[in-house]
């Protein structure tokens, strides 16, 4: 009988080893999605500025932001998107797991953490199944101050409140946490 306990202790413990080793996988997976989602969208954002300025870039956020997670989670087969405390699209609301994140974030930059290594990811289970979910800080940089300053140009002003009627995106300064990126995939 003691074999037999010891040879379930293995298999008990060479599971929580392989979960481990899974969770750790899934976050370097993800990582990777959001880092990619973040170059992707940063890319044409700069790319819009420099060509047409912040209406421009308002316009790659509107239409494109959503299509590139749109395509990550295609290739990925994950929901991928993104999240904030202060949001300009309304879509893009903080379920309760999302909005803890955020607020620990906030309270972990508070106490010096620097924004840009912020994440966090976990098991959680929602209707009755396990996800793994991930979230990454996105820190504002000097070029988001653009369009989520507190100085914005009228016209862009105009543009924000006819796009987005309840946008709560503004005044951030640089360093400040813009929102994060979120990911839920499947255990």
């Amino acid at each position: 009988m003691q074999y037999v306990s010891g040879v379930l202790a293995i298999i008990i413990l060479g599971n929580a080893t392989a979960c481990s080793a899974d969770l750790e996988q899934q976050a370097t997976d993800s990582r990777a999605v959001a880092k990619e989602f973040a170059e992707e969208l940063k890319g044409e954002l700069v790319a819009a500025l420099q060509s047409g300025g912040p209406i421009a870039a308002v316009a790659v956020c509107n239409t494109r932001a959503p299509q590139i997670a749109a395509q990550a989670s295609e290739r990925t087969g994950w929901q991928v998107g993104r999240t904030s405390l202060k949001l300009r699209n309304p879509a893009n609301a903080p379920d309760a797991w999302e909005r803890a994140v955020l607020e620990d974030f906030e309270k972990r930059k508070a106490a010096g953490e620097d924004p840009q290594t912020l994440e966090y990811y976990s098991v959680v289970e929602q209707g009755g199944k396990q996800q793994f979910r991930y979230m990454k800080a996105i820190p504002t940089g000097e070029v988001c101050l653009t369009c989520h300053g507190s100085s914005l140009q009228p016209e862009l002003v105009e543009k924000l409140d006819a796009l987005y009627p309840q946008d709560k995106a503004r005044d951030f300064k640089a360093g400040d946490i813009r929102g994060a990126f979120t990911i839920i995939g499947p255990m």
